[in-house]
């Protein structure tokens, strides 16, 4: 099933093609002046109620920037809070107080995490449904104060589902969405609606299978585009931390290992600067994780990639980047702390 999905992405990469070539001319029409560009990096925010008076100040700091697009990796909510329509209505409709488009990609404790106890013992395909219902309601556009065209995945036929894997072109860098969540990708069991790991639930492990092949596709779509492109960089938002530390085959990254092995193949026949944004373990960083083999066997970092996570719960900042093709590293960030969002000292 993966080979066939992933195969017929391949084939119908003409079909993409003369949507997006008009991108950077409607981009143009954005006020997109100049040779640079920046944007907001958020996710995991907001958790708890506390939270949400922060993130407000969040909203209103990016505003004030005037940045191009805000991307959300994912998380709207706590763990242990419940997936309730009315909580994650609320969590879209603070998001819709961005001036600018709004880019998201869903993490795991809105919809994968919500059979837990706490969470309301939902079904995360149900809970996935809603969330993709409400936050993508006209895919091929984007939510937020402005609309901005994107390609969306569910244009394909094979993976008509999958609206929240979007790609957008801008000052020829291209950024995608990739729905890759926590809970190693979805493989923990569903142990809140009576799982047992030994009798693993057949829907659960389907929708893995199929939303990692889904992710691959669009993966090698991302880098087709760049190469079609000429592109300076490219930009992966996912949700999940994939553990770039752990060795391949460790079971703790056993829903990462493909995604991973495959950016590893892509970025070495691309290049040039790549970013893997994520979420997820809620601590600001940047640096370059990635390992990969060489011709004389060890296995060496790949410094085209550089990983940036962006603040969490219950650091309430945000990232904002600054995409310079003319440079050497294309992408640039600086942590913007929210003065007001401080915890108080001693």
């Amino acid at each position: 099933m993966f080979k066939s999905k992933i195969l017929s992405s391949v084939l119908v990469a003409p079909l993409f093609a003369g949507v997006l070539a008009s991108d950077d001319a409607a981009a143009k029409g954005n006020n997109h002046q100049g040779p640079d560009f920046r944007f907001a990096l958020v996710g995991d925010v907001p958790y708890a109620a506390g939270d949400v008076a922060k993130f407000d100040a969040v909203i209103d700091d990016i505003n004030e920037a005037g940045v191009k697009f805000v991307a959300h990796v994912g998380d709207i909510k706590g763990g242990s809070d419940r997936c309730s329509d009315e909580l994650i209505t609320e969590r879209f409709e603070q998001y819709e107080q961005f001036d600018a488009p709004f880019v998201y990609t869903p993490g795991d404790n809105e919809w994968t995490d919500c059979h837990r106890e706490a969470a309301g013992q939902y079904n995360p395909i149900e809970r996935l449904d809603f969330v993709r219902n409400l936050f993508f309601p006209h895919p091929g556009k984007t939510t937020g104060g402005k609309r901005m065209r994107v390609r969306t995945q569910a244009q394909h036929p094979a993976y008509r589902e999958y609206v929240e894997n979007v790609l957008f072109v801008r000052k020829r860098v291209v950024f995608s969405t990739i729905h890759i969540v926590g809970s190693n990708n979805g493989l923990r069991p569903w142990s809140g609606i009576g799982e047992d790991p030994e009798n693993p639930i057949a829907e659960r492990l389907e929708e893995v299978a199929e939303r990692e092949a889904a992710s691959i596709a669009w993966l090698r779509r991302t880098f087709r585009e760049a190469h079609r492109r000429h592109a300076k960089g490219v930009l992966l938002f996912i949700h999940a931390n994939p553990r770039f530390e752990l060795p391949q085959g460790d079971p703790n990254r056993a829903g990462f290992d493909a995604f991973l092995a495959e950016l590893v193949d892509l970025t070495v026949a691309f290049d040039r600067p790549v970013v893997v944004a994520h979420g997820d373990s809620h601590y600001f960083r940047i640096d370059k994780p990635l390992m990969a083999p060489t011709v004389d066997g060890p296995m060496r970092r790949l410094a085209d990639v550089t990983r940036v996570e962006t603040f969490g719960s219950a650091d309430v900042h945000w990232v904002e980047v600054t995409v310079d093709p003319r440079t050497d590293n294309v992408f640039h960030f600086e942590p913007r702390i929210v003065d007001s969002n401080k915890f108080e000292r001693p």
